[in-house]
């Protein structure tokens, strides 16, 4: 008799089954569901698996164009009483799923789909006390032109209380492509938004451990972040800092602290992030920058930022971006700037544009060759020659400029430099590797060019040409050359052409 009961309920579980999850999903999502396969066993309880469920938009939204299933499953499993088949809705503490896809309709499909009437599709027959879900992912889509659609590999989800409009809590974990790093996300999600799925509510807390730069072609560094967001998937508000202790550029390889704390807003519609501020220290160094990062169909990302340095230390810069050690100089940095770098498989090093202006003050050169011949340019400028000797007192200069770097190659177009005494107007170009050094322009001096020599008579001999030099208030305007590299400079006249 027990066997004849036995068979005659595993005969109608499985119908019975399958038209309660389809019943459930259709009412929950108002809209078509499918279900390929779904296997009952009675061996220890019951037992059921099943494969190939697929959950479409809406119908206004799959009349817009939308053409792939909102949610796909390939394969569930889930345990529950036999008595359970006999209550309504029934129980399920936990199903397991695999293979899970989420599609968010692009963001236009939903808004030009017509208001159509609501269907009734029935009841809620099954209710869940929670879903484990692996090897997942979300694509949210977008209809906009030169955008792809934002890709996320879902690793592992737990979602709890799934089921009517409450939002659900969740437990994540997600893999980030560029740079690699595994996302640990814990909040709450929904209530989903069956219209509109991108609108549906999100948030939580994330940590993001352990991110190897080193994926981004030309930087290196590990870095780590917390943070919290909320919102909808397709407008996410985040707060969060960064640590990136080895931060480097592969122009120089020196690693470099750099710490970050940041408000940003995602369009998980498009792959857009606008960073409205990010306040940043790198080294000992503090800035602000704000801007956007921009999804290109097909290529990458766009990024554009507007840098803001009040009181940097320009040391700071020159470790991570130049090769030579000591850094060429130190000083104080005030400059304002924007960096671009656009999309591309190009290391980020040579395809970055940083256009700006900048103002150094107490400087001060690592080489002591530099600093003598600086020292010494000083005091014959204001006419004491005598005491123009290596080791002179250090003097305090400043410099300011406009400049461009582009293809790892910085461009000054304007470069004035101040000492006591004298003034050097210069234009010219260097390369971050610090092989080449060419500079052009003028020195303007408080002295006479007679007024600069040591010896009586270099001065005699020099007073006739003093008039030649001696220029629109200048005691002395002489056209210059710099040229050589970073370590090695050479200083000279820059006279019809000749050095």
């Amino acid at each position: 008799m027990l066997i004849i009961i036995a068979e005659v309920v595993l005969h109608h579980a499985g119908p019975i089954l399958k038209g309660r999850v389809i019943e459930t999903l259709s009412t929950r999502f108002e809209s078509k569901v499918d279900l390929d396969t779904l296997d009952v066993s009675l061996l220890h309880g019951l037992q059921v698996t099943g494969g190939g469920l697929r959950i479409y938009p809406p119908d206004d939204v799959i009349a817009a164009g939308a053409a792939e299933p909102l949610i796909a499953v390939r394969h569930f499993d889930f345990r529950a009483g036999i008595v359970g088949l006999f209550i309504k809705p029934m129980h399920v503490s936990t199903v397991h799923v695999s293979g899970l896809d989420i599609h968010i309709p692009p963001r236009e499909y939903r808004q030009q789909a017509a208001e159509w009437p609501k269907k009734h599709r029935g009841k809620i027959k099954i209710v869940v006390g929670k879903i484990l879900c692996d090897d997942s992912e979300l694509i949210i889509g977008t209809a906009k032109p030169g955008k792809d659609p934002k890709d996320f590999a879902l690793q592992h989800i737990v979602l709890h209380d799934v089921g009517g409009n409450a939002a659900w809590p969740y437990d994540a974990t997600l893999t980030n492509a560029l740079p690699r790093g595994n996302i640990h996300a814990v909040g709450t999600f929904g209530p989903w938004n069956l219209e509109s799925p991108g609108d549906s509510a999100v948030t939580g807390d994330y940590t993001f451990d352990q991110a190897d730069l080193g994926t981004i072609k030309g930087i290196g560094g590990i870095l780590s972040s917390t943070g919290k967001f909320n919102g909808q998937l397709n407008r996410i508000d985040v707060n969060g800092t960064t640590d990136t202790p080895d931060f480097q550029l592969d122009t120089a390889n020196h690693p470099v602290s750099l710490k970050t704390q940041f408000h940003a807003i995602v369009d998980g519609t498009s792959g857009d992030t606008y960073l409205q501020p990010v306040a940043a220290t790198l080294g000992g160094s503090k800035f602000t920058c704000a801007g956007s990062v921009i999804n290109i169909k097909g290529k990458g990302h766009l990024i554009d930022l507007d840098i803001d340095i009040p009181a940097g230390q320009i040391q700071d810069f020159l470790n991570l971006a130049v090769k030579t050690q000591p850094p060429v100089m130190s000083g104080a940095l005030n400059m304002k700037a924007n960096l671009n770098i656009p999309p591309g498989k190009e290391s980020v090093t040579q395809k970055i544009g940083v256009r700006g202006r900048f103002l150094l003050t107490d400087i001060h050169f690592s080489s002591p060759n530099v600093e003598d011949k600086v020292d010494m340019l000083s005091l014959r400028a204001q006419g004491k020659p005598g005491e123009a000797r290596p080791g002179a007192p250090d003097v305090h200069s400043q410099m300011r400029g406009a400049f461009d770097l582009r293809s790892g190659r910085m461009t000054f177009s304007q470069l004035n430099y101040a000492l006591p005494g004298a003034t050097v107007q210069l234009a010219g170009q260097y390369t971050l590797d610090g092989k080449k050094f060419e500079f052009t322009g003028k020195v303007r001096t408080n002295a006479k060019l007679s007024q600069m020599v040591s010896t009586w008579w270099k001065s005699v001999l020099l007073k006739p040409v003093d008039p030649f030099f001696h220029k629109n208030g200048a005691g002395a305007e002489i056209p210059v050359k710099i040229s050589g590299t970073n370590t090695s400079p050479k200083f000279g006249l820059d006279i019809g052409g000749k050095k």
